[in-house]
């Protein structure tokens, strides 16, 4: 698209150019720009592309969007600020797609993932094809696009938009995070239905403050026709407060247009009855934990708000596979104990996941699990506390250090944990930890692997090396097999 017709209506001031320039792509990694396309400044928590405008155009870069004129004779396009202008020009560049799409989002801390997968599975059931946006990876009908973060950033997310148009997906069902929503990489998107899991400690690393993750989280419905939120969850009025906007609740404890009755959870799956505006249906998931009744219910929300019939949305549900490295149940053919991946990483995802564990556990539950370094400090030692009194016993090691001591963490991690009674050991070695947890398992038992879930390496001095816990729980089980030490 021409440049002058990229930034016409936006008020955004043009400098060195006619505006005669074809801009094929907007870019906001420097390292990434090809000849031909625009690099976009944006000023983020701990970098200023501004910085990296030089390398930008030393890479062919044939434009810049900039909050100020830099010394470089190429065309530049100045805007109040830059990462909302790269979200802005995006999505014109790819001819609004969203606006061709039914769009629903789905956020909170945890949760996300398996509402996504449960919405996406029942929607299919009905016909439609779908596309996903999300954690694990994204998804064109039955087409797999790798993903590296929950949300895209604005470009690249207005880019699988515009292939999910013109490859006639019906329905648009994605994670939108609180990074993603404070970031703007959402900007423009109106979303059909905001969904709501829950709101408990997370990422304060980034927002400083609870208000402020809550305040993100809020304007996916300020951008929302529609809501469908937790009532059993504190934090729904605040989300909701001043909006004017029809909603839907869902709740097991407190009154709602949703709720369960009868839950019982298993070791593979849970069943409840549900009441619904629509009616009500015996609801069976073959993924066990109550979060899942709440995961359930809100997916179930958002299909009733979408038209489907109960009977697709039970068809559905009954029929959604195990979520990767969410309540996953690993093989352990031979041996007498289980054992369960989660991705569970924060205070509330931990004590969800060990009290569902804890509800099918005929022996003790053992939890293997640690704290990502560069991230929120606050919440290691809540997570250490939580561990300790929902489990039997404990084996603290390393989750992702990144550019941090392990042992730092894990002091951190131990600050609750030591407010238990809790036995625990501490191998730093994640590798060397599960082992200990898998060869000191007795009959009945179940080890819980949490903080890792899908994730395929472990981050250690900005060095992702390959470490994928179902591979190595496999390789662990095969040596206790043979009898190996």
């Amino acid at each position: 698209m021409l440049l002058s017709k990229l930034v016409e209506n936006t008020g955004f001031k043009l400098v060195n150019t006619d505006g005669g320039l074809d801009i094929k792509r907007i870019e906001y990694d420097s390292r990434r720009v090809k000849p031909g396309e625009m690099f976009a400044c944006v000023v983020g928590t701990f970098k200023d592309g501004h910085e990296f405008a030089g390398g930008a155009v030393a890479n062919g870069a044939s434009a810049l969007i900039v909050e100020r004129e830099l010394p470089f004779d190429v065309p530049q396009v100045i805007a109040p600020n830059s990462r909302r202008a790269m979200a802005q020009l995006a999505e014109k560049l790819y001819g609004y797609p969203a606006k061709e799409l039914r769009i629903v989002g789905v956020t909170g801390t945890n949760g996300k993932t398996t509402t996504t997968y449960m919405v996406k599975t029942v929607a299919e059931k009905c016909g439609l094809k779908v596309g996903l946006i999300g954690t694990i990876r994204n998804i064109i009908g039955d087409r797999v696009i790798s993903t590296q973060r929950t949300t895209p950033e604005s470009t690249e997310l207005q880019e699988i938009l515009r292939m999910m148009a013109d490859e006639g997906v019906d329905l648009v069902v994605m994670e939108v995070s609180s990074h993603s929503l404070d970031q703007e990489r959402v900007y423009g998107i109106e979303f059909e239905i905001g969904g709501f899991t829950n709101l408990t400690q997370d990422h304060l690393d980034y927002h400083k403050t609870f208000e402020n993750y809550l305040a993100a989280k809020k304007k996916l419905f300020e951008r929302s026709a529609f809501a469908v939120v937790n009532a059993d969850d504190p934090h729904s009025e605040k989300l909701l407060e001043g909006l004017d906007m029809p909603r839907m609740t869902y709740a097991v404890r407190e009154p709602a247009d949703i709720y369960a009755n009868d839950i019982e959870i298993c070791v593979r799956d849970v069943e409840f009855d549900m009441t619904t505006p629509a009616g009500t249906a015996h609801i069976a998931v073959p993924i066990p934990g109550l979060f899942n009744v709440f995961n359930a219910m809100l997916a179930a929300g958002i299909c009733i708000r979408l038209g489907f019939p109960m009977e697709k949305i039970a068809e559905g549900l009954a029929d959604v596979s195990g979520v990767t490295g969410r309540m996953e149940s690993l093989p352990t053919d031979g041996f007498p104990f289980s054992v369960i991946l989660d991705f569970a990483h924060t205070p509330d995802g931990l004590i969800n996941l060990l009290t569902s564990v804890r509800e099918f556990a005929k022996g003790r539950v053992i939890s293997v699990f640690g704290c990502g370094g560069d991230r929120d400090h606050a919440k290691r030692p809540i997570m250490g506390e939580a561990a300790g009194r929902y489990s039997d016993f404990c084996v603290v090691t390393s989750d992702n250090p990144r550019t941090e001591d392990p042992m730092r963490i894990i002091g951190n991690v131990l600050d609750g944990v030591n407010k238990t009674a809790v036995e625990y050991v501490v191998i730093q070695n994640r590798r060397e930890a599960i082992k200990y947890a898998l060869t000191h398992a007795k009959p009945n038992d179940v080890v819980v692997l949490a903080g890792k879930g899908h994730e395929t390496y472990q981050e250690i001095m900005n060095v992702k090396y390959p470490f994928d816990e179902k591979v190595v729980v496999a390789e662990l089980l095969d040596e206790m097999r043979r009898g190996e030490k």
